[in-house]
């Protein structure tokens, strides 16, 4: 009886890794970015998709950041309008990331990728 015990709790302790093990949170999903300005002035973005989409986000204001919208994967050329002058960053976005596009105080832009599994 006490064989019967050790089988059936390695079993389902074994059928439970392998479930944990092999779960994937993200299945082939579209990336999503989202800016976060961390500058000090208001920010406007126009996002060219790599389908040839346009998506304007505008007056991200200082402290802030926009919400995650989707975008096909591929190249994308985020433009930022900051106090009337113009800053670019083109960033390779690819299924199942998350893209923080941040201002510094400065106005440099920093790309992070975040993995959703």
């Amino acid at each position: 009886m006490k064989s019967k015990t050790k089988f059936a709790t390695f079993f389902l302790f074994a059928l439970l890794a392998l479930t944990l093990s092999s779960c994937k949170k993200c299945k082939n999903e579209q990336p999503a970015a989202r800016i976060i300005n961390n500058g000090t002035k208001t920010a406007s973005v126009q996002i060219q998709t790599s389908n040839g989409n346009t998506v304007n986000i505008n007056n991200v204001d200082p402290g802030t950041s926009s919400s995650y919208s989707n975008y096909a994967a591929g190249q994308v050329k985020f433009t930022l309008k900051i106090s009337g002058v113009d800053y670019e960053e083109t960033v390779l976005l690819s299924n199942c990331f998350y893209y923080d596009i941040a201002i510094d105080s400065n106005n440099n832009i920093t790309t992070v990728a975040i993995d959703r599994n």
